[in-house]
Parts: structure tokens; C-alpha cells; sequence
């Protein structure tokens, strides 16, 4: 039966209806978009660090005050790179994306065909990117339109280094590439003993990069011809930061070595101490070289500033969880992001917090300085270049190497009878116990297919809004930022 309503009531009943159509409409937002703070961003110095909870964050350098946060379909342990007025990232749901500085829109997303662990370089309006897919990426900074593309022979933790026309990269397959920036074509390749989830650093045409089979390497930039191998205590995912005529870079058996940057041998080294568990605790963090000073983290946990020249400790602040991040140093400040949740920033000559950001996960993502505008200001981050902090390992087996504090003050070394395997001269520093140790006072408080040749290829038609479904977001260890499963004994 049908029943007439009068005319006044079926006006009412459209308006209900259209203004219900509306609220549908804007309760189901089609792309994701920022999530803003309060304050409104202005031109001041603005950090930027992911986090574990998916999210891209822009927080004030001087107050730590939250600006925006970006949310992603996977784990953010990428490195952001700001420049022209975008901040470039990569997520674990296999994405690289491009943001708005000053409000966190998405400019645009390029999917690649896995998580993107490894940190973006952008250089001459062209960002590289690697990817757990094995591939390197080079894609149109402005349009996100892709260049070309060149597979490796395995997964792609480390971060891609562009110096001159070429760029540089490690490989799971244990190679290390050096592939022509404008093409893709490979130039050479390098084997070492093992995985190379270290970003390289070139210098003076030598280019320096660590792998797992606890090996620092130079080789000449053009040819891939070693220079030098330096067998060190263990494992080693950290990037080498070269300052002067030293090469700096951390280890899994703890420590930090200095080693002469023409012939390799070692200068000094500094343990970091135990974990939790009286395990030496593993130092993923990549050094940072600032005026002097050599700013490391590691997962003992604390945040060390060394002298450069002796690895005399100079201070230490300690947190409730590890730094597997690299850190930023600007203006004064270090600032890092640790395993606790935080993002930090310390007075980089004292070690006293200036502030702590809390976020909802990890933060092994390395922070970047730069302003709202979208350009980075004078920084040192990492090997003053690109950073590449993602890296997971389980603890060492019984045959690791188990350093020991020396009873002399500023410089550390092996159990009794077990030689260095690169012998070098220790210099050591200013006692330990005399340097500022600082406690964070919240520590207290209860703890919340493979190609068979590289090359340029067609660019492929972009979707800038992001609507396009994000096939991978179905795929749990790409959603959560984690590889596929990997053979027994090498990476957790």
C-alpha cells in the first residue's frame, strides 16, 4: 500500500536524506590523509621521522611539538629525504610516497612490489629507491612517473648513494652495485662474504660499505677494484660516516671503530657495553661526525657522543629501550628516535634532553631536519648523506666475540688471548666515569620475478590520488614492515 505523506513532511524527509547522504560521504574519506595538530606549521626547523606505528611524522625542532602525522599501510622504518617542498619515504605496504611538507598531503605514491625498507636519495629532480623486491628504482621527483628500473639478485635493505652519475647500493644476493644513474645500466658489481644491508659512502672516489660478514670495504668508486678490506668484530649493518682521514662505523659485537680511511687499519675501537640480557649490545646505528664529535647509538641502550680522534667517551644518555636509529645532528641538538617509542633531542655538547616526542611504535627511522617550506636545512645525519637504519638480527651465537672493557680509561678491547683481526693503534681517552651520564627522569615511569638485465624502461601511467587499491596492503608481513620469510641463520 502506498502511502502519501503531505508535502511539508516529504520536504523534511529529502532534506534529511541529502544531509545524510553528505555526512556518509565525509565519514568515508576515500585516500588517506594527514592528521594535522592544533598548531599550524610555520617556517621554523621541522623534524621528520617515521615510526613503526605506519605513520610519518613532522614534529617542531625547538619545542617537540606534534605538526602532522601521515598514515601509511605498513611500518615506516625509512629514512624521510626533504627537499623543494616534499618529504619522500618509503612504508612496509611496498610504497614510496611523497608528502606535502607544510600539510602532509600525498603529492603521490609509486607501489613497488614489496616493502620499502631502504631510504630515498633524491639528485637532479630524479629520487632512487630500493625495495625488498630486489629492484632500484628511479622515479620522477615531481610525478612519481618511473625512469627505469634494475633488479638485483636478492632483497634491498640498503639505501641507494648517488655520487656524480652513478649510484650505489647493497644487495642480500651479497653484491654491491654501481649502476648508471641516468639509464640503470650496471656499470659493475662487487661480491663480499655475505648480506650488504649497509649504505655505502663515496668519498673521493672511494667508496666505503660494510656487510654481515663483519667486513668495512673501500673500493674505487669507477672501476669496483678493493682498495682494502678490514675484517672487524662482527656483523656490520651500520654505514660508514668518512670524516677527515677516518672512517667511523658500529658493529654487532658492540662497538664503534675508527679506521684509517687510506689503508683500513684500525685507530681505535669503544665498547658500547651489555644489553638486558649481558649480551654486548649490537650497534645498527649508523655514526654521525659532527665538529669533533662522534654521535652513535646503540642498544644498550644509549645515545654516545666519542671524541673523533681518541674515542674517548665524552657523555652518554641512557633510555629505556635501545637506538638502532641514526642520528641528526643541527643547531646544537642531536636528534634520534629509539625502540622506546621517542623521538629525542639532546644538547649535542652536554647530552641533557632538551625534548622527547612520543609515538605509536619503534622509531628506528632516522630523523631529517627541515623547514615547512620543504627544504633541508645545514645538517649532519648519518655519513652526512644517506642513512639506512632498518636492521633486524638475532642475537649472537656462543662462538661470537665477546669484548671486554679494558681497566685503562677511554678505550676497549677483546677478552685475554683473543686478537684483534686488523690490528691498530688505541688511543685512549678521557676516563668514562668523569664523562655526563645522563638518565632520561621518564625512566621511572612504567613502559607504555627476477629481470635478467637493468636498463631504462617505459614509464607507467600513475594514479596521483592514490586511489588505485593497494594490492599489497592484503599481504600481513607487508602490512606489518616485514620481509618474507628468510632462510634459517640469516636475518630474524
Amino acid at each position: 500500500m502506498h502511502l502519501a505523506l503531505p508535502s511539508k513532511f516529504r520536504f523534511r524527509f529529502g532534506l534529511a536524506s541529502v544531509a545524510l547522504f553528505i555526512g556518509l560521504l565525509g565519514a568515508a574519506p576515500l585516500t588517506q590523509q594527514p592528521r594535522p595538530a592544533t598548531a599550524a606549521a610555520d617556517q621554523s626547523s621541522v623534524v621528520y621521522v617515521g615510526s613503526s606505528d605506519r605513520s610519518l611524522y613532522a614534529v617542531d625542532a625547538r619545542t617537540g611539538a606534534k605538526i602532522w602525522s601521515f598514515p601509511t599501510g605498513g611500518s615506516v622504518f625509512s629514512s624521510p629525504t626533504v627537499t623543494d617542498g616534499l618529504a619522500y619515504v618509503g612504508s612496509g605496504d611496498g610504497n614510496m610516497y611523497a608528502l606535502n611538507t607544510r600539510t602532509g598531503a600525498k603529492a603521490w605514491s609509486f607501489l613497488t612490489g614489496s616493502a620499502v625498507i631502504s631510504s630515498p636519495t633524491v639528485a637532479e629532480g630524479t629520487v632512487y629507491i630500493a625495495s625488498q623486491d630486489g629492484s632500484v628504482y628511479a622515479l620522477n621527483a615531481r610525478t612519481g612517473a618511473m625512469i627505469w628500473k634494475c633488479p638485483t639478485g636478492g632483497s634491498i635493505e640498503s639505501s641507494p648513494t648517488v655520487a656524480g652519475n652513478m649510484v650505489y647500493v647493497g644487495s642480500d644476493d651479497h653484491n654491491v652495485y654501481a649502476l648508471n644513474a641516468r639509464t640503470g645500466t650496471r656499470i659493475w658489481k662487487f661480491p663480499t662474504g655475505f648480506l650488504v644491508q649497509s649504505s655505502p659512502a663515496v668519498v673521493n672516489n672511494v667508496l666505503y660499505v660494510g656487510s654481515l660478514d663483519g667486513s668495512v670495504y673501500a673500493l674505487n668508486a669507477r672501476t669496483g677494484t678493493q682498495i682494502w678490506n678490514s675484517q672487524i668484530g662482527d656483523d656490520v649493518f651500520s654505514s660508514p660516516a668518512v670524516a677527515g682521514n677516518m672512517v667511523y662505523v658500529g658493529s654487532l659485537d658492540g662497538s664503534v671503530y675508527a679506521l684509517n680511511a687510506r689503508t683500513g687499519s684500525q685507530i681505535w675501537n669503544f665498547w658500547t657495553g651489555n644489553d638486558a640480557s649481558s649480551r654486548p649490545a649490537e650497534v645498527f646505528s649508523s655514526p654521525t661526525v659532527a665538529n669533533g664529535v662522534v654521535y652513535v647509538g646503540s642498544n644498550d641502550p644509549g645515545m654516545y657522543a666519542l671524541n673523533a680522534r681518541t674515542g674517548g667517551e665524552i657523555w652518554k644518555f641512557l633510555m629505556r629501550k635501545g637506538v638502532v636509529s641514526s642520528p641528526t645532528v643541527a643547531d646544537g641538538v642531536v636528534y634520534f628516535g629509539s625502540l622506546d617509542h621517542n623521538l629525542y633531542a639532546l644538547n649535542a655538547r652536554t647530552g641533557a634532553k632538551t625534548w622527547k616526542f612520543l609515538t605509536g611504535g619503534k622509531v628506528e627511522s632516522s630523523p631529517t631536519l627541515g623547514t615547512s617550506s620543504g627544504f633541508s636545512r645545514g645538517l649532519w645525519r648519518g655519513r652526512a648523506a644517506r642513512t639506512q637504519t632498518r636492521a633486524r638480527r638475532s642475537p649472537p651465537g656462543p662462538d661470537a666475540r665477546w669484548p671486554t672493557p679494558l681497566s685503562r680509561a677511554g678505550s676497549r678491547r677483546r677478552p685475554p688471548g683473543q686478537a684483534a683481526s686488523r690490528p691498530g693503534r688505541r688511543t685512549p681517552g678521557p676516563s668514562p666515569s668523569t664523562a655526563p651520564r645522563h638518565r632520561d627522569p621518564d625512566l621511572a615511569r612504567p613502559a607504555g620475478p627476477r629481470l635478467s638485465a637493468c636498463g631504462r624502461l617505459r614509464p607507467i601511467a600513475l594514479d596521483p590520488l592514490g586511489a588505485k587499491a593497494n594490492i599489497l596492503a592484503l599481504m600481513p608481513w607487508l602490512s606489518s614492515g616485514i620481509s618474507s620469510p628468510r632462510k634459517a641463520g640469516t636475518l630474524a
